[in-house]
């Protein structure tokens, strides 16, 4: 039982280090060449794009993709209808004019999600704070339904024909 314990005790550590060296967000990418290749990536794919603005400083953001990506349903939904990019917003770079051109969503606080469609126009700013449950996590049914009110199939235009 010991030795189950400490084997335990050591994956838990081990994981522990590997997620607090996991970065979501590169301060020093490009992120108008980033986007603009998510944007190609969309078009092809006939999906939306979710910038997930924020940085490796704020826990709400890496709580946020840790919450999606442990969901099967919801990490399956954004494959399925999302180029997923993180955003960085940092001391080492705020991204001003790609921030400036999405109306300055930081307003909002972080993390923010701009959806954007496959010609790379922007449909939508959402607050997490709306999707939050509590002080610790996310919403599973306020994600869910965020996301599929903002994914391509929503937005189809055929689907409100008369």
């Amino acid at each position: 039982m010991k030795k189950i314990l400490t084997t335990l005790l050591y994956l838990f550590f081990i994981a522990n280090i590997f997620a607090q060296q996991t970065k979501l967000y590169n301060p020093e990418a490009d992120a108008a060449t980033d986007i603009s290749n998510a944007i190609k990536k969309a078009k092809e794919e006939h999906k939306f794009i979710l910038l997930q603005a924020g940085g490796n400083w704020c826990s709400w953001c890496i709580e946020f993709a840790r919450f999606c990506k442990a969901d099967p349903t919801i990490d399956s939904l954004i494959n399925n209808s999302f180029v997923w990019y993180h955003l960085n917003y940092s001391k080492e770079n705020r991204n001003k004019k790609i921030f400036e051109q999405y109306a300055f969503p930081q307003r909002f606080g972080f993390p923010v999600f701009i959806i954007l469609d496959e010609n790379g126009q922007r449909v939508h700013t959402q607050s997490s704070e709306y999707l939050e449950n509590g002080k610790k996590s996310y919403d599973k049914n306020k994600v869910m339904s965020f996301l599929e009110m903002w994914s391509p199939a929503a937005l189809d235009a055929g689907k409100y024909e008369e």
